[in-house]
């Protein structure tokens, strides 16, 4: 495979970036090749030690996305980072959608359980008016107190989805470092 070819190729895979970054990668990547031929190499053996344009965009198109979730911390960037990690190999379908999956669900949990504990007094009142018959006091000191705790829990939640996201940033950074055989992300 030729320089020509490698790039034309490399461009195809990378259509999904937007233009100026991909004319940024194309950009570098001929360079790279000239200086390769500089050193005496053929456009061939560079072109074979980068590897499969379709891997190499792979790799690129994982690291695009996790630097756009540090720089804008969305979930779709998350899950776009996410998926493109996925992408690299089928074996990170299980080492990063499984704990991703977990993490999610765990999250979930808890803002549930906070939210539920915070507008609890909301439903006592609620459950007063439509059964009056049964209002108890228990149940508004009860449900007061589930407030609290509610507020609590929505504030550490709070701190752990940051924490699950800067801690599964990295995770994934280690992941496509491991996939690309130890090169530096």
């Amino acid at each position: 495979m030729n320089k020509k070819e490698f790039l034309s190729d490399l461009e195809r895979q990378l259509r999904k970036l937007p233009k100026d970054e991909k004319e940024d990668i194309l950009q570098d990547y001929e360079e790279y090749f000239l200086m390769g031929v500089e050193q005496g190499k053929t456009e061939g053996q560079i072109a074979e030690s980068l590897g499969s344009p379709k891997q190499l965009s792979k790799e690129l198109l994982a690291n695009f996305h996790i630097e756009k979730m540090e720089v804008t911390s969305s979930t779709r960037h998350m899950f776009r980072a996410v998926w493109a990690v996925i992408g690299l190999g089928f074996v990170n379908l299980l080492l990063v959608l499984g704990p991703f999956l977990v993490i999610l669900a765990l999250l979930a949990a808890g803002w549930i359980a906070g939210i539920a504990g915070g507008i609890s007094p909301l439903l006592v009142f609620a459950n007063a008016i439509v059964y009056p018959e049964i209002f108890e006091w228990f149940d508004v000191f009860f449900s007061i107190g589930l407030c609290g705790l509610g507020l609590f829990i929505s504030i550490g939640m709070y701190y752990a989805t940051v924490g699950v996201k800067n801690g599964f940033l990295r995770y994934l950074k280690f992941n496509v470092y491991i996939v690309k055989g130890g090169k530096p992300v």
